[in-house]
């Protein structure tokens, strides 16, 4: 992985396309070994077909390595180039949707193509031939939960810890319990067990204790 991560980010899955795609190089390279057999090894011919087929096939495989889709806790990000580097994010909390979808062959080697639906104006982003692209898909799913975890207590937090600012410091020991509190009332809102305005006076109770 060539991106640089960001403070507190961690990688939670690297992939890459299917093996599969790996094929059609592996046979012209078998070609070009069986063709410089009946040319001849020592016809110069006969090395130049061996070593163009052999070539083709490190240089595939390299770009095969070099193109992956990572997941961290922060973001999805698409890296292609061998030469060249070229990297595409989707944050998180910009995800709206992952689907997944396989034809018969990508059952049976399994592997398919999965598609992020994001906020933004270009739309979905498909990625093709993925490695397990259930897998992808799940991990993607569960890293946006844990993303939206760690995004209400890091506010609750926040409001505590302004909270505590505010009152001189005086109520420092009642700060992590206002913190714990908070982040009930974000996960009740969330689930539709409370309405907006419901949060928003309880949340002004907490702060105004």
């Amino acid at each position: 992985m060539r991106t640089s991560l960001q403070k507190g980010e961690k990688i939670l899955l690297i992939t890459h396309a299917s093996w599969t795609t790996l094929i059609i190089p592996v046979f012209i390279a078998l070609a070009g070994c069986v063709g410089s057999y009946f040319i001849g090894f020592t016809d110069r011919y006969g090395w130049i077909v061996a070593i163009l087929g052999l070539l083709y096939l490190l240089i595939r495989y390299a770009a095969w390595n070099a193109n992956i889709w990572v997941v961290t806790n922060f973001r999805v990000i698409d890296e292609v180039g061998l030469l060249s580097h070229f990297a595409k994010e989707s944050p998180l909390d910009k995800i709206n949707n992952v689907s997944y979808r396989r034809i018969v062959m990508g059952r049976i080697f399994n592997y398919g193509d999965v598609e992020i639906q994001t906020a933004a104006e270009v739309g979905a982003t498909i990625y093709v031939n993925v490695t397990n692209p259930k897998r992808l898909q799940e991990t993607i799913v569960n890293a946006q939960s844990e993303y939206k975890n760690w995004e209400y207590g890091n506010q609750a937090r926040q409001m505590a810890s302004a909270m505590d600012m505010r009152g001189g410091g005086g109520q420092a020991a009642s700060a992590p319990q206002v913190a714990a509190e908070l982040e009930k009332l974000f996960e009740l809102k969330m689930k539709g067990a409370i309405s907006e305005d419901e949060y928003n006076r309880a949340k002004a109770r907490l702060l105004n204790h």
